[in-house]
């Protein structure tokens, strides 16, 4: 490991949740009640789109926890990942925004340019990589560890091929030459974001069930209904049993919902949402889905904003930090796993399980015992990630840089 990493794993386990940093070189901002300064947001969606419609929930709730008036949140929705959000920044800032946040990753360039001109006013790119290599102590980055949540979907995921198994309704359509089961995955890029993502889940699946094979296809948009329910479609043509996904909309589970009241393939496709619960759309196939608790996020960053106080560079919050959950089980879930899915995220808790435990996966056919990430953004692997037998994800800096292809996932475009 090198020293850059060294220093990074070292600061990463040593952020609190709720403490705001006071180092860096920014001087702290003055205490919001004191200069009636706003808070500005940037959404890629609305209300409409799931993942953006989460961090609504989470800024709402942390403001009132906070007893930050409804006027001192200013409100930009639907801002596209180009120069469009760079001036949603700079009017935010005319209208008194002293902390600017956006939620997605084609966010961030733009935010980063508006730090860079406005050094009095703080910024926060949710889901970026850059503000620790930027050199602008007033640029920051903020996600979650959604990685765990989508493993412990996994287990709900495995345990409901288990019982397929076992009741006999797993046929040979459902399975790949090697006798594997055949799940699906919904994936809007091919990002370490999402790579991530996909991977632990189907780490989550083989810890209940060995043989699963799973494919992968994307959309290559965040937020599409039809393309998401076409992708799904296409995947439960080819056998797929189970289908995740890493995309916003609710497109895919109400897709497997009608193949499923129609009988299209003669087989029920199960679903594994994201941010939200699909139940609503999707009533007998939707099993759970992955989610964030945006609020753990927005409280922190608003009690160092009304404080006065920095913002850490890198925030992360997982199951420990009540940052990540899954969503209600639906009603198809197999018996004994709400059980199991408490266990699994005791275990997560405790450091008992770790996500990316090298042992529970190939790489080449072969166990890994080193693996490089793109910690420090540049894009160009050279920090050693696979320590004490595990990737550590989310440590190095709050977004995922797991982006290797591990064995029995296959990509399909």
């Amino acid at each position: 490991m090198n020293k850059f990493a060294k220093g990074l794993l070292a600061g990463s386990m040593a952020l609190a949740l709720t403490a705001c940093s006071s180092g860096g070189n920014a001087p702290a901002s003055p205490a919001a009640d004191e200069s009636n300064a706003k808070i500005g947001i940037i959404l890629v969606g609305d209300e409409n789109e799931g993942y953006t419609y989460a961090h609504m929930v989470g800024i709402r709730e942390a403001a009132k926890g906070l007893g930050i008036a409804d006027e001192d949140i200013l409100w930009k929705y639907t801002i596209g990942e180009d120069q469009s959000c760079y001036d949603a920044a700079v009017d935010l800032i005319e209208n008194g925004a002293t902390l600017v946040i956006s939620n997605s990753y084609g966010h961030q360039s733009y935010m980063q340019q508006a730090a860079q001109e406005y050094p009095d006013v703080t910024f926060v790119a949710d889901t970026g990589d850059t503000a620790a290599v930027s050199g602008l102590a007033n640029f920051k980055n903020a996600f979650t560890a959604v990685y765990e949540s989508r493993y412990v979907s996994g287990v709900v995921a495995g345990m409901k091929l288990a019982e397929l198994s076992e009741q006999g309704l797993i046929t040979e359509a459902n399975m790949d030459a090697d006798g594997n089961v055949k799940i699906g995955y919904v994936g809007a890029f091919p990002y370490a974001e999402v790579v991530s993502g996909y991977t632990a889940f189907y780490l989550g699946v083989k810890s209940v069930v060995s043989n699963v094979s799973m494919y992968v296809k994307y959309t290559n948009s965040w937020f599409d209904l039809t393309a998401e329910a076409t992708v799904a479609d296409e995947l439960m043509s080819q056998g797929c049993i189970i289908i995740g996904q890493h995309a916003d909309s609710t497109g895919a589970p109400s897709q497997l919902q009608k193949n499923m009241q129609d009988n299209k393939y003669g087989f029920t496709a199960y679903s594994v949402g994201y941010n939200v619960s699909m139940l609503d759309v999707a009533p007998d196939i939707a099993l759970t889905s992955a989610s964030n608790v945006w609020e753990k996020f927005y409280t922190y960053a608003f009690t160092c904003w009304k404080n006065g106080e920095e913002i850490m560079t890198d925030w992360t919050g997982g199951y420990n930090d009540g940052a990540v959950e899954i969503t209600p089980l639906g009603t198809a879930c197999a018996e004994g796993t709400q059980e199991r899915v408490d266990a699994v995220i005791d275990a997560i808790k405790s450091g008992d399980l770790k996500v990316f435990d090298a042992s529970t996966f190939t790489i080449g056919g072969v166990t890994p015992t080193s693996m490089l990430g793109d910690v420090d953004a540049d894009f160009e692997p050279e920090t050693e990630c696979l320590i004490d037998g595990y990737f550590h994800e989310s440590e190095f800096r709050s977004a995922p840089y797991f982006a290797a292809r591990i064995d029995g996932i296959v990509e399909l475009n």
